[in-house]
């Protein structure tokens, strides 16, 4: 037991060491004063001071934010009412209809991003940030969606059928009992749905309009001229917000169960 515990220990160590290694490059080359990340020629602040005066990146990373907090509280009202909807169910197509839910997850995002654009294209919807918005709206829901079943699956049905027999209605049920029981759930998904946001690239380009610019078309974009440490600074200032929120949350939690004992 003891050598089984030394292995996988070690390969635990490897494994989180080559998941992090690209990370940390990338935040040591965000100090580099050479425009190049081939060796570290000097500690330096001046891409952090290039990356606040440059618009187009702030705008783009302004975009995206916006973008990722919208499509994901569309996708959070959507996707936990057809959850809700379809365990509720007992049609002989209901597994067809589970199916069709996380469609959007099985097709290629390449194949997504043409369907998309010509359906906008039909609707003479002008591309933008609404286009995007729906765009990212269709591949966030089944996130959220398969979260949310699965928790209803493992909800037990008499708490709200106890609230029915005490005189509340299906909305006062579901408000009071069902919609807090899930809620976990439903911050889970939209937490991964905002990641899937902030970092899709190719169905955003299909959609997106010639005044809108999100970040992951930023970066992809300057691949072409090349990409300077700005974009280093700025994954190493958002992996610092990412940080700061994780420790926030885990002092909270540690505090909440201190004050429940």
């Amino acid at each position: 037991m003891k050598k089984n515990s030394k292995l996988s220990g070690l390969y635990l160590g490897i494994l989180f060491f080559l998941m992090y290694l690209p990370i940390g490059v990338v935040v040591v080359f965000s100090f580099n004063e050479a425009r190049l990340p081939v060796r570290f020629t000097g500690f330096s602040m001046k891409w952090y001071q290039e990356l606040f005066q440059d618009r187009d990146m702030l705008q783009a990373l302004k975009n995206s934010l916006i973008l990722a907090v919208s499509s994901c509280a569309v996708s959070a009202v959507i996707g936990t009412l057809g959850a809700v909807g379809i365990s509720r169910i007992h049609w002989k197509t209901k597994g067809m209809l589970e199916y069709i839910s996380i469609l959007p997850l099985m097709i290629p995002e390449i194949i997504l991003g043409m369907v998309l654009m010509a359906f906008f294209y039909m609707l003479h919807l002008p591309f933008g940030m609404l286009t995007l918005l729906i765009g990212h709206t269709v591949f966030c829901v089944p996130y959220i969606l398969m979260e949310v079943k699965a928790r209803l699956v493992g909800m037990d049905p008499s708490l709200e059928e106890a609230a029915r027999d005490l005189g509340a209605g299906s909305f006062r049920a579901f408000w009071d009992i069902t919609l807090p029981l899930i809620m976990p759930a439903v911050i889970s998904g939209s937490l991964l749905a905002f990641a899937m946001s902030m970092d899709d690239v190719v169905i955003s380009i299909f959609v997106t309009g010639p005044r809108v610019s999100t970040l992951p078309i930023k970066v992809y974009t300057q691949m072409k001229t090349g990409v300077t440490p700005e974009i280093n600074a700025l994954c190493t200032i958002m992996l610092g917000a990412i940080l700061l929120v994780l420790a926030v949350y885990l002092i909270l939690g540690k505090r909440g169960k201190g004050n429940k004992r």
